[in-house]
Parts: structure tokens; C-alpha cells; sequence
């Protein structure tokens, strides 16, 4: 007899589409416009702050909450943007990436039978989180093109059982930014049925054409309850480093730490390390001086750089505020679903794109929309963009 090789609770996870449409890629040579991940070089000042600690030796234990410097500079940092002070001691825990503090913090604030509200699509870590920690996901739909909730459903949402939320600003998969009045709406309905808001900021630095983010932890009454996660993956062009950090009040802190010290306990030293020289680099550095500035200069050039290639086969995309997605409609070019379409393109076209309907708890609920990343060099756009136009010209 066999023993059973898997808890109940992992009922229904699957392969990650990213895993999915990136062995695809692969196979078939395609340029990536999938999974999120730059395939440019990162800035030299911060990978040469990490050879630098490298080479100092700077390779053993970090402590578990974090290099006490790193926390010391997120804090700083935290209060130069938003004018709240944070204790890094009591405040700040650093871990391997927002994924696993996505995790440490269900874990250690949800129990079985819990309610946490999503926001569908919702990024697809979300529900599997909920879900080994015990707890019921109750969707919320954001609907297109302006990604917005509506306000009864959303009230509806709550109830005795909401233990937490979890809102993603600026959003994967729609690139929305959430606006103060509606983070001022989910604010004050956290406030009065004393629901936990957890924040995934890890896009916070990518916005455009003007547009704020602003944390929902600035807002009153909404830093006691809020776990703000982020990291540098993103900011910085190095996903591999796996460096996140969440700010929170010290019970919700103790919460992630009493977590985080049971499923990686650190990481990487020098990591850390160099991201907190990165964290004062561009305000003290000549060869880093308007860094995120820069940073958003150049997402915004390849964002309309792709922007024209999906314009010219017909499937314009959707306006977007941050993060560095697009989503096209593709529902007249058809196909029987978006994951029918994205298999195809991957494999026929040599173009890998993301469908949105894994982002659902229900497939049928989703909209027929693509993903496609533009954190690539212009050569990768422009491969895909050579591919993609020559399977839509006319024949």
C-alpha cells in the first residue's frame, strides 16, 4: 500500500502558469513577454555592493529579522517618503522575498476558517497562501478597463469571520494604482469590522504618466492594522536576490516573525547588506543621482514600445498606471480561452505571454486577456514584436 503522498490542503494547486509558460518558452526559443522578470542587467552600483560583501565576507547568518543596517534604512527611508516613524528593532522584518512573507503572514495572522478578501484577478501566490493557512478566500472583482471594484460588493465582503484583506497597489496583473478615495473606502471598512490589511507594494517605485502610489498604512487609523510588504527584486532588476521586507506595528510584526523564523529563519547576508548601501546610493552616489527617476524613464519607453507593436496587430492594450504589464484583449482572435491562446503563441508564434485567467479562483469569471511584460531590452520586445507582426499580417 502506497502511502498518500499529499496533504488535503494542497487540493487543487497545480503547476504555476509562470512555471507553465516559462518551460514553454524555453522549449520553443520564444521571447519571453511572460513571466516578470528583467532580462537586462541590473545597476552596477548595487551589484558591485554585493561583490564588495561578498568579498569582505559577508556570508554567514544574517539575524533573523533582518541585517539590523537594511532595517535601519527601510525605516529611514519609510519615514523620508511619508513623514511616519518606524522602529526598525520592533517594526521592520526582512525575509526571502514578498512571496515568503506572503506566506509568513497568513500563517501567522489567519486561522482555520477565517475569511481573507481578494481582489480578482489577484495574484496567483494569494489564494494558495489563504488556503494552507486555513482560511477562506472571498474574491472581490475589480472589472475593466478602470479596474474598479464595486462599492456594495465589496461591503458585502465583509463579515464576522474577515480576519484580513490583501490589496496589491500598483496591481498585477491590470497595472492599476489605487486612488486615495478608494483606498479610503477599503480603509474604513477595515476600521470598523477590525479587519488586517495586507499591502504588496513590491511595484511601488514603477508608476507612470504622474501617477502616486500611496500606501494604505499612511492613511488614519490604518497603520496599527497594516502589513506592508515590498522588495527590491523589482526596484533594483534582480528577482534572483529574493530580498523582501514588511513593515508593521509590533504585534503583526511578532506575527511574521514568529512565522518567517520557521521557514527560511534569514537570507542572503550580502544581499542585504547591498541593498542597504542601494537604499542611500541614489541621494548620495554621483553614478546612482536620480536612479528611480531614470528607472521609471526607461519602463516608460519600453512600455510604449510594446504598446505600438500590440496597436499594430489590432489588440491595443488597456491603459495601465504602474507595475510592467500590458493586457490586450484577445478575444476575437479565436481561440476557446486565453490559456488556449497563450499556449499557441508560445509555441507557434515564439512569443510567450501570460493568460489572465489563472488569476480567478474561477477561470469562467475571468475577461480574455494576455499578459505581456515589458521588463525586457528593447531587442526582446523588438523580437516579439517582428513575430508577432508577421503571424498577424494578412495572408
Amino acid at each position: 500500500m502506497v502511502a498518500r503522498a499529499a496533504a488535503a490542503r494542497l487540493g487543487g494547486f497545480g503547476t504555476s502558469i509562470f512555471t507553465e509558460i516559462t518551460a514553454l518558452a524555453v522549449k520553443h526559443g520564444a521571447a519571453n513577454l511572460g513571466q516578470g522578470f528583467p532580462d537586462f542587467p541590473a545597476p552596477a552600483f548595487i551589484k558591485e555592493a554585493a561583490a564588495r560583501h561578498i568579498d569582505e565576507d559577508r556570508n554567514q547568518y544574517a539575524p533573523s529579522a533582518g541585517v539590523p543596517r537594511l532595517r535601519a534604512a527601510l525605516a529611514a527611508g519609510w519615514q523620508r517618503r511619508y513623514g511616519q516613524a518606524i522602529d526598525p528593532a520592533s517594526e521592520v522584518t526582512v525575509a526571502c522575498g514578498a512571496t515568503e512573507l506572503l506566506l509568513d503572514t497568513m500563517l501567522g495572522i489567519v486561522d482555520p476558517g477565517d475569511e481573507v478578501v481578494v481582489f480578482e484577478p489577484t495574484y496567483d501566490a494569494y489564494v494558495p497562501d489563504i488556503q494552507m493557512a486555513g482560511g477562506v478566500a472571498r474574491p472581490v472583482a475589480l472589472r475593466a478597463p478602470e479596474w474598479r471594484w464595486d462599492s456594495a460588493e465589496l461591503a458585502a465582503a465583509f463579515g464576522p469571520r474577515t480576519r484580513a484583506v490583501i490589496i496589491n497597489t500598483p496591481h498585477n496583473p491590470t497595472g492599476k494604482i489605487f486612488s486615495a478615495g478608494e483606498l479610503e473606502e477599503l480603509a474604513r471598512l477595515c476600521i470598523a469590522h477590525d479587519v488586517v490589511v495586507i499591502s504588496d507594494e513590491v511595484y511601488s517605485e514603477l508608476t507612470y504618466d504622474g501617477a502616486r502610489h500611496l500606501p494604505i498604512a499612511t492613511l488614519p487609523g490604518m497603520r496599527e492594522r497594516t502589513i506592508t510588504i515590498d522588495s527590491m527584486g523589482k526596484t533594483f532588476s534582480v528577482t534572483g536576490w529574493k530580498v523582501g521586507w514588511a513593515i508593521a506595528p509590533p504585534p503583526l510584526t511578532s506575527a511574521v516573525r514568529a512565522t518567517h523564523q520557521f521557514v527560511t529563519f534569514t537570507n542572503s547576508a550580502p544581499f542585504q547588506e547591498a541593498l542597504a548601501d542601494a537604499l542611500t546610493a541614489p541621494f548620495t552616489r554621483s553614478d546612482a543621482d536620480n536612479y528611480y527617476d531614470q528607472l521609471r524613464a526607461a519602463y516608460a519607453a519600453r512600455r510604449a514600445q510594446l504598446t505600438a507593436i500590440l496597436d499594430s496587430i489590432g489588440v491595443p492594450p488597456l491603459p495601465i498606471e504602474g507595475a510592467y504589464f500590458l493586457l490586450s484583449d484577445v478575444s476575437r482572435l479565436g481561440f476557446a480561452s486565453d490559456l488556449e491562446f497563450c499556449r499557441f503563441l508560445c509555441a507557434e508564434v515564439g512569443v510567450a505571454a501570460i493568460p489572465i485567467s489563472p488569476f480567478y479562483l474561477q477561470a469562467a469569471r475571468a475577461p480574455m486577456l494576455a499578459r505581456f511584460c515589458f521588463a525586457k531590452r528593447a531587442e526582446t520586445i523588438e523580437l516579439a514584436g517582428e513575430r508577432l507582426r508577421k503571424w498577424r499580417a494578412p495572408r
